[in-house]
């Protein structure tokens, strides 16, 4: 009787970090700022009605879509997450699971997510959650990444239509603001991730991974920082212009994006690169800060 409770005991413990394990192949971090972003273009989407459970479902669908592109790029770079200081400790370079696994898993929940999104919302909603998934696997992952500096500036599209997946969900159809908001985000991208690519360079070196610092050199793309983060202060001002959006959004979202270009002037002359990790992680906090305001906006503008 002890030794089948120990059994039992033991299968519960390892079941529990199996699945531990497949959540941190779907890149939840990664994964909460595309629900977030999925959920904000949900809720500002014009709707006479909406069935709160078909809400629910239709965003968990959208995760696991999201998941589902996080756990296919790391069946996929396995090989390069091994040795990255980042990536290390994900769950295929520490053995916790197989790259067959991995692969199995992603593509089940790819089809489960896309599938799901169709039947409880509409046919637009789930292409582009389809078109995110296979241009993040594909484009990016497997053809862009390791062949040309610009992988994350092209590869940014992936991460950018979640918004209007959130929209389309509600509305089955394509709008102004929505596609703005993919716009953001694609402009976004570049300055976010090559601070990290600069702090990591030697890693991203060794690997062969031609980042746009690698390529270009650092100098080069602290200037190309500089220019994003100005075209990103300008298709933030659009929706305000477009008379979508109130002053609230007009005035957080220019205070977000001035400092961000200050940020990145002062990076220029950073020759240490100290400010690398500070400016990652703020544009974390920008994107976060930048959709709560653009949603605070929409209920101000609702009942106020």
């Amino acid at each position: 009787m002890l030794n089948t409770n120990t059994k039992t005991r033991e299968f519960k413990l390892d079941s529990i970090h199996y699945i531990k394990a497949l959540f941190e192949l779907m890149k939840p971090r990664v994964m909460s700022l595309a629900i977030f972003t999925c959920v904000v273009g949900f809720l500002i989407a014009p709707y006479k009605s909406v069935d709160y459970l078909y809400a629910i479902l239709s965003i968990t669908a959208v995760a696991l879509g999201s998941g589902a592109a996080g756990s296919l790029n790391c069946w996929y770079e396995a090989d390069v997450d091994k040795v990255m200081s980042r990536t290390c400790l994900r769950p295929i370079p520490t053995g916790r699971l197989t790259k067959k696994e991995a692969l199995i898993f992603g593509v089940l929940s790819s089809f489960v997510s896309v599938v799901t999104l169709y039947f409880l919302s509409n046919l637009m909603a789930a292409s582009l959650l389809a078109l995110t998934i296979l241009f993040y696997v594909f484009v990016y992952t497997i053809w862009l990444k390791r062949k040309t500096p610009q992988n994350i500036v092209i590869g940014g599209l992936s991460g950018a239509l979640p918004p209007l997946i959130g929209w389309t969900a509600v509305t089955n159809e394509i709008s102004l603001l929505p596609l703005i908001l993919v716009l953001i985000i694609f402009l976004w991208t570049p300055p976010h991730f090559w601070p990290l690519a600069i702090d990591r360079l030697d890693e991203y070196k060794k690997e062969g991974v031609p980042m746009m610092p690698i390529a270009k050199g650092v100098s080069r793309t602290k200037k190309e920082m500089i220019v994003y983060s100005v075209l990103l202060l300008g298709a933030s001002l659009a929706p305000f212009f477009y008379g979508l959006t109130g002053y609230f959004y007009l005035i957080s979202t220019t205070a977000l994006n001035l400092y961000y270009i200050y940020l990145c002037i002062a990076y220029l002359n950073d020759k240490e690169n100290e400010l690398s990790m500070k400016i990652f992680n703020f544009s974390v906090q920008y994107m976060l800060l930048f959709f709560l305001a653009t949603y605070v906006d929409f209920l101000l503008k609702l009942y106020v």
